[in-house]
């Protein structure tokens, strides 16, 4: 556009110049008998010149004999005029005639200076015009673009950006005229209804499985504590018993957290009463003292934050056990242990910071998944912090882990924004 436009007016421009200067011509050459024309073509010196300027130098007219036999057609260039010492470009008209048997040259010029300021105005008028247009195409677009896309936000922020879990998809319709948008909205509906399924199947399985199997691991368990009052087996096979018997108890505690988790991630625990923070950690460390005492821990509970927070008593006694269990079991003999409170941007938050072994980067991000065990050396079965994430989902609890190795490990608990 600007430079298409800008040749189309130097071109138009031009052309009404060249008019001009030709009714100029016609005007001159039918008025060649005026007395003072007359004076300069009597003479007849070939060396003499016809000049007339207008006063501001804007146009002049130019008259001179010819030696040329032939009579070109009229044609117009660009050429530099000096005047009083002043150059400027002109456009001049070139017509040659004859009058009197005598050939003449007829010079008529116009100056461009105005063409140039014109151009010049015309550029600086696109210019703001196309900053202008690129402003207001902008931000119409902005808005265009948000309205047409709102469906698409919304299918976005209320079907997967704000569900964590899919027993809390929300299968309402978002109400769109936008067909692809509508399509797109019963496709994540009939998605998540296949998943939902799926995950009822793989909770309701390992239900069943975990439940099934306690059974046949309590009779093994009576079996085995039966021989071992039977006085005829000697001291290998009651060793061997005691092991197998600790395996299974070891197996019987990983179908109990299966369970636990199941049972929480199915939302059973539903019975949701005020739970007192204070009590509930005093609690808790009362029942570590032992732990605590052997290890020689430095403890420290700060904790004294007025809090009513609706939810079930002892799941949120087990979610805080294990994570001051795990920083009891991975904080060297004489470290520290702090547990404390506070408020962040209105929300509760409990710290539970101790100086133990910490963690890389890897094994940050994969803390919460079952069955992982930062140390394998470590008794455990990995499910602890799979109880923990499961729920802190369950009430809406936010976990953010920070750790250093041979530093320490600081877990927050952000809890939910009270609604008043």
């Amino acid at each position: 556009m600007w430079f298409t436009l800008s040749f189309v007016i130097k071109k138009v421009a031009y052309k009404n110049i060249e008019n001009t200067m030709i009714e100029k011509r016609d005007k001159f050459v039918n008025r060649l008998n005026t007395s003072e024309i007359n004076a300069f073509i009597e003479r007849n010196d070939s060396t003499e010149l016809y000049v007339s300027f207008s006063n501001l130098h804007s146009e002049f007219l130019r008259l001179y004999r010819s030696n040329n036999i032939t009579r070109p057609k009229d044609y117009f260039v660009n050429e530099s005029r000096k005047v009083e010492n002043e150059t400027n470009e002109y456009r001049v008209l070139y017509h040659h005639f004859s009058y009197k048997n005598t050939n003449y040259v007829l010079e008529i010029g116009e100056h461009l200076n105005e063409v140039d300021e014109l151009l010049d105005k015309f550029h600086l008028v696109i210019l703001l015009l196309l900053t202008a247009t690129l402003i207001v195409s902008h931000f119409a677009q902005s808005v265009f673009i948000d309205y047409l896309l709102k469906p698409f936000q919304k299918i976005i922020d209320t079907k997967i950006n704000l569900i964590n879990e899919p027993e809390l998809f929300d299968h309402s319709k978002v109400h769109t005229t936008t067909s692809d948008f509508a399509v797109l909205d019963d496709g994540l509906n009939q998605m998540m209804d296949r998943i939902q399924e799926q995950f009822k199947k793989e909770k309701q399985f390992i239900a069943n499985v975990s439940h099934e199997l306690l059974t046949p691991i309590s009779i093994l368990q009576n079996r085995l504590e039966n021989l071992l009052n039977n006085e005829s087996i000697n001291d290998e096979g009651v060793d061997k018993i005691v092991v197998s018997l600790r395996n299974l108890d070891t197996l019987k505690r990983i179908i109990n957290n299966l369970l636990l988790i199941s049972r929480i991630e199915n939302h059973q625990y539903s019975n949701f009463e005020s739970i007192d923070f204070r009590n509930l950690v005093s609690e808790l460390l009362a029942d570590f003292d032992d732990r605590i005492e052997m290890k020689q821990l430095h403890v420290l509970n700060t904790v004294e934050n007025d809090f009513v927070f609706e939810g079930n008593k002892t799941l949120i006694h087990i979610l805080i056990y294990n994570i001051v269990f795990n920083a009891i079991k991975f904080t060297p003999n004489g470290g520290s242990l702090i547990i404390s409170d506070s408020f962040e941007e209105g929300r509760y938050c409990i710290a539970i910071a101790d100086t133990g072994k910490g963690m890389t980067e890897v094994q940050l991000s994969q803390i919460f998944n079952r069955f992982m065990k930062i140390n394998l050396e470590e008794e455990g079965q990995g499910l602890g912090l799979a109880i923990v994430s499961s729920i802190a989902n369950l009430h809406k609890i936010e976990i953010k882990v920070s750790s250093e190795l041979n530093v320490g490990t600081t877990f927050r608990l952000v809890f939910p924004e009270v609604k008043k």
